[in-house]
């Protein structure tokens, strides 16, 4: 069950960045990039709340609020590669 959870939030989390920065057609798109791109964010994010010692237990929409802060983080990054 977890594993559906955390695909479920990083599907969530990678519509809302896709939504946020929508990018260009040169950028890779679709279901399962979405999707990585989501649950990337969410280790991202979540591995840095660990390393400043902050407790990850908000819920659910802080899980897709932090995911999703992540995953817009990792596409401004790789549009540098992009370009």
């Amino acid at each position: 069950m977890n594993l559906l959870w955390m695909i479920f939030v990083g599907f969530v989390a990678g519509l809302l960045a896709k939504a946020i920065t929508p990018g260009t057609k040169k950028e890779p798109s679709g279901c399962l990039w979405t999707t990585l791109l989501g649950i990337a964010g969410s280790i991202v994010v979540g591995s840095l709340m660990d390393l400043l010692g902050i407790q990850g237990s908000g819920g659910t929409i802080a899980t897709i609020f932090g995911a999703t802060i992540g995953a817009v983080g990792l596409i401004l990054l790789a549009r540098k590669f992009w370009k």
